[in-house]
């Protein structure tokens, strides 16, 4: 698919040509800086060189990380980025899931692809792109939700495959990398419709059919999100993290690795990082792991629903 791919096109619906364009140009971001790892990325490879080079680039073209780049390996489905001074490498054998946000003034495309070094893995991979394929051929303005979800399904388990239950695709806002609804990869009961307008981020998470087709959360935490401002803090350090928190990134994630970067993450700031977490004033996302340990595939782009047309923007 072209960037920015147009389907049935009559009129971009109910969003301003202004920020229609800043989704446009988030997405032509994302879309070739997904397509740069998946010639970059290689066995033996440090996951925070993946993730440095993603988020740099993202900055050099324009736009901004909209989440840290999460390089999640074989069982491991989402959520991973790298600590600060990890040594940690992409293993042998393994497969590897590469998912990328920009965002142009806070308007975000999301994307993913997942890098295969083991033959054993690539028709999973191809489930999921071809689910995902299947899923935005379908989708138009109205159409119930379930309808994609069942075609998503469908095509998972007509490659042998299971679909992953409990991760689904989900609506996006401004600075919201999750608003609103959520697209299931799974058959489901509900009256809820696709609206014009709106933009969704569709992403299919395949394992094998032995698999328990779920995930769990795992200990580790590298992702981070302001959710309040308003907090009792008795640190003058915390309160001034806060404030470089909420400047910097708003209400969109962010890795430690980032604060190190903009303040000099030293011992005093780590104590204030912790007072803010222990506060409520920032949430933690847990790494997401496949219940059985069994390995995970991921295909993803977002897509804007105008009145009467979809584009694909991270094409």
């Amino acid at each position: 698919m072209k960037e920015g791919i147009l389907i049935s096109f009559f009129t971009h619906g109910l969003l301003s040509d202004d920020v229609l364009e800043n989704y446009i140009r988030a997405g032509r971001i994302a879309a070739k800086v997904r397509e740069k790892m998946r010639e970059i990325v290689r066995e033996g490879m440090p996951l925070i060189d993946i993730c440095e080079i993603a988020e740099n680039m993202i900055r050099e073209m324009g736009g901004n990380p909209a989440f840290p780049c999460n390089v999640s390996v074989n069982e491991i489905a989402a959520h991973y980025t790298s600590p600060p001074n990890s040594t940690i490498v992409v293993p042998e054998g393994s497969i590897v899931k590469i998912d990328i946000g920009v965002h142009i003034n806070g308007y975000i495309a999301d994307t993913a692809t997942t890098i295969c070094f083991n033959p054993e893995y690539e028709n999973m991979i191809h489930a999921a792109e071809r689910a995902l394929e299947t899923a935005i051929k379908v989708t138009r303005p109205g159409i119930l939700i379930s309808k994609i979800s069942s075609e998503i399904q469908e095509v998972i388990e007509r490659y042998g495959f299971k679909p992953v239950y409990n991760l689904c695709g989900h609506e996006i806002g401004r600075y919201q990398v999750h608003a609103g609804k959520s697209i299931p990869n799974v058959s489901h009961l509900s009256i809820e419709r696709i609206r014009p307008g709106r933009v969704y981020a569709i992403e299919p998470f395949v394992t094998f059919k032995s698999a328990a087709g779920k995930v769990e959360d795992g200990a580790e935490k590298y992702i981070f999100r302001l959710i309040k401002t308003k907090c009792s803090l008795k640190n003058v350090e915390a309160k001034n993290l806060l404030r470089i928190i909420e400047d910097n990134f708003k209400t969109l994630p962010f890795a430690e690795r980032w604060l190190d970067k903009i303040c000099g993450y030293n011992e005093s700031y780590r104590r204030a990082f912790l007072e803010l977490l222990s506060s409520k004033c920032l949430m933690a996302y847990p790494v997401f792991i496949e219940v059985s340990r069994k390995p995970v595939a991921q295909a993803e782009h977002t897509i804007y629903v105008g009145e009467k047309d979809i584009i694909v923007l991270t094409a």
